[in-house]
């Protein structure tokens, strides 16, 4: 797994300074890992009380060894690349706010996998149900199932007029 790192004083305030004023999850990590180690805890130990792989205790050991703490930083994000490009949130943002059936559907409200639908029509990229649903939320929509009532598609005097003859028929033998 690696031997262990010794830190200075030095060195422990200044990643005991960086870990408390970052606001990456993994900077904290990789903090607590370099000085998890200066303790002696294990590799082991260290991946079981924070829920990451040796792997990664091992990856963060060198890094430190190599670049300080100045290799604690993520150089940039993991991962590949976001299909969701600047234009694609904005016709995202677009068809969330059109009404479905302006654009020629014959529904009223978006679902996730109706607007994943339609944005793999204009925009070419196709996008699970999923996914969609967080980079609207990303974007501040809220997604959630629309309610389905009548109120306002029936007529209310007769819905109260029947609603009051209901109650009192219940009341009544």
């Amino acid at each position: 797994m690696g031997r262990s790192i010794k830190l200075t004083v030095k060195q422990f305030d200044e990643l005991d300074r960086l870990r408390f004023s970052t606001s990456s999850a993994d900077v904290f990590r990789n903090c607590l890992i370099v000085l998890m180690c200066d303790i002696g805890e294990t590799g082991k130990t260290i991946a079981k009380h924070l829920g990451v792989g040796t792997d990664t205790i091992t990856r963060v050991r060198r890094l430190y060894r190599k670049g300080g703490v100045a290799a604690l930083r993520p150089i940039k994000p993991p991962g590949r690349p976001s299909k969701a490009t600047p234009e694609f949130i904005v016709l995202m943002k677009q068809a969330v706010g059109t009404n479905p059936m302006d654009l020629g559907y014959g529904f009223a409200t978006w679902s996730t996998a109706r607007l994943a639908a339609h944005l793999a029509k204009i925009a070419g990229v196709r996008f699970g149900v999923d996914q969609l649903r967080r980079l609207l939320k990303k974007e501040g929509f809220s997604v959630q199932r629309p309610k389905h009532t009548l109120k306002g598609k029936r007529d209310e005097a007769a819905y109260e007029k029947a609603r009051r003859q209901l109650r009192r028929l219940k009341k009544t033998r």
